[in-house]
């Protein structure tokens, strides 16, 4: 799970529509950069339709080799500020997927981390990823795990 990177708020523009400030385009490449060292297998990427989180997964994806726009399934679920709606969506994922890669907001990222993840009681900040390592073989029966995150600040 990623939460996006740093926006721009320089412009009068819908909130769906806000594109990435300079800072969150660099440091959305520098987390990405730092997910592939993790060698991760990833079978399905899906985004928030807001341009910020979109954007943000086409500058990791690209990191990670997956260079087409085809690879990020828009989701708008993904497109929450609470972590019910992301939530339900994890939950209701086809079995078949193993890995999965998700971009979307906060608070709904922070929620998710706390309610699924050990690894933060703080909040997310911009461009953070947070790994969970579920040991289930269904989505459907996710539950408290262990998690790393990935911070873009410890990468600066």
């Amino acid at each position: 799970m990623v939460r996006h990177a740093k926006s721009s708020w320089e412009f009068n523009l819908p909130d769906r529509d806000r594109p990435l400030a300079d800072r969150g385009v660099k440091d959305a490449i520098l987390v990405g950069q730092e997910l592939n060292r993790h060698n991760l297998h990833i079978d399905q990427v899906f985004s928030s339709p807001a341009k910020r989180a979109f954007d943000t997964a086409l500058l990791m994806v690209s990191e990670l080799g997956l260079l087409s726009t085809q690879n990020i399934q828009i989701e708008d679920d993904l497109y929450d500020f609470v972590g019910e709606q992301a939530l339900s969506f994890v939950l209701s994922l086809p079995n078949d997927f193993h890995t999965i890669m998700t971009f979307g907001h906060n608070h709904a990222c922070t929620h998710l981390a706390q309610s699924l993840g050990n690894c933060t009681k703080a909040n997310i900040p911009t461009a953070t990823a947070v790994i969970f390592h579920f040991d289930v073989s269904l989505w459907s029966d996710i539950q408290q795990c262990n998690c790393t995150s990935i911070r873009p600040k410890t990468l600066r």
